[in-house]
């Protein structure tokens, strides 16, 4: 699977049925479509939505209808008539927090974990590199959310994250996990090695994979 990936609609390069294609060539059984949320007027939704049911049509893999959300300090910027639309919605910081603070990161991914309308927090701890790592209690006070909460986390192949500890215990606490290329043109839709590398290598089955009855 590949859950995570972008079109034109917001800041990738191909269309909608270019990123299918793609992850057919490269074998991926199930793909989902998932451009930034504020690209997405009300028109351009109608238009993104509208090609995403074109391509679950013609297409011979299962295609789902995402979105990737913003987690602002207020919450997460999508409303519950967007999601009664898409088929999942992934949440994820997109700013920068200085050396030290990740704390700050950790108690924003809280907030997008108790938000009903979140299926997937995406890229979690792309940034640590920069900001410092939190520590084991706080990681396992996360996971600990996402399963009271029923959400999963990506494995990100952009930004090699989680961890091969974090995945572990995801996995042995029941939290759902997915594969993620977090493409931004067609041809590297589907390039998930790291993902699924480090997800065997945690112990994973299909079973442990959000949507994996549809793989």
């Amino acid at each position: 699977m590949d859950l995570h990936t972008h079109t034109k609609f917001s800041d990738g390069i191909g269309d909608v049925l270019d990123n299918v294609a793609y992850a057919e060539m490269h074998g991926i059984k199930l793909v989902g479509i998932s451009d930034h949320i504020h690209y997405l007027s009300f028109t351009n939704l109608n238009h993104y939505l509208r090609d995403i049911k074109r391509a679950k049509e013609e297409s011979e893999i299962v295609v789902l209808a995402g979105i990737e959300a913003n987690i602002m300090e207020t919450g997460v910027d999508i409303t519950d008539d967007i999601r009664k639309r898409l088929d999942y919605a992934i949440a994820s910081v997109h700013f920068w927090f200085g050396v030290g603070e990740s704390w700050k990161y950790v108690e924003l991914v809280k907030l997008a974990i108790q938000d009903k309308n979140i299926d997937i927090i995406g890229h979690f701890g792309n940034v640590f590199p920069y900001i410092g790592h939190p520590s084991e209690e706080e990681l396992r006070e996360v996971i600990a959310l996402a399963e009271e909460h029923g959400k999963a986390f990506e494995i990100s192949s952009r930004y090699n994250v989680p961890d091969l500890d974090f995945i572990k215990l995801c996995i042995k606490r029941g939290v759902k996990l997915t594969f993620a290329s977090d493409s931004h043109e067609p041809k590297s839709v589907g390039k998930i090695r790291w993902s699924e590398k480090v997800f065997k290598k945690a112990g994973g089955k299909k079973e442990d994979l959000l949507f994996g009855e549809l793989l």
